[in-house]
């Protein structure tokens, strides 16, 4: 019996040399990788700690375009009985510079309803540089009766766009969802 414990002991001494040796390992695994990515110069990793030479410290955007000057106008369009309006007229951004504008948005019913806005650029080449990045067009909102919301527009004009536009209407069309359409404004 004393032979076969001794043969216990012994396996779970290995066991345990072996698990400490592989808890050992993982733990200097991102220091070893470090290394050979620095040795090797693989890896932007390795530099991730220390500066790369000849960089600046804050990475400026490149694709910002200074020398040209767009201005973006906003409209706004309802096709119901709410209020829907741009918190700003106009702004000037460069090509390639991100811009943030927010719409304002109100339920002056007495009903709950489901809306959503679709966009429209003039002049019309300009859709194709105008992009997106944050919209509420991109999805349909339930309002409460009486509800304000605001929703932010945030948006990069491509440095691609021609050097003859400078002037971009950014319209949006607010519409209710899933209800008839009221009649056109005489």
């Amino acid at each position: 019996m004393t032979a076969r414990r001794d043969e216990n002991l012994k396996m779970v001494r290995k066991l345990a040399v072996v698990a400490v040796g592989m808890f050992g390992f993982g733990y200097a695994l991102i220091p070893i990788y470090k290394h050979i990515c620095e040795i090797t110069g693989i890896n932007i990793l390795a530099l991730g700690e220390k500066q790369v030479p000849g960089a600046s410290t804050a990475a400026a955007n490149s694709q910002v375009d200074k020398s040209r000057t767009i201005t973006v106008e906003f409209d706004a369009n309802a096709r119901g009985p709410w209020q829907f309006k741009p918190a700003l007229a106009s702004i000037q951004v460069h090509p390639g510079q991100l811009a943030t504008v927010m719409y304002e948005f109100q339920n002056v019913q007495n009903r709950a309803m489901a809306a959503q806005a679709i966009p429209s650029y003039a002049p019309r080449q300009a859709s194709a540089h105008f992009n997106k990045l944050e919209c509420f067009c991109f999805n349909q909102y339930q309002l409460a009766p009486g509800e304000k919301k605001q929703w932010p527009v945030a948006f990069v004009i491509d440095p691609k766009l021609p050097k003859d536009v400078t002037t971009i209407t950014l319209s949006y069309t607010f519409f209710e969802v899933g209800s008839k359409t009221p009649p056109a404004p005489l």
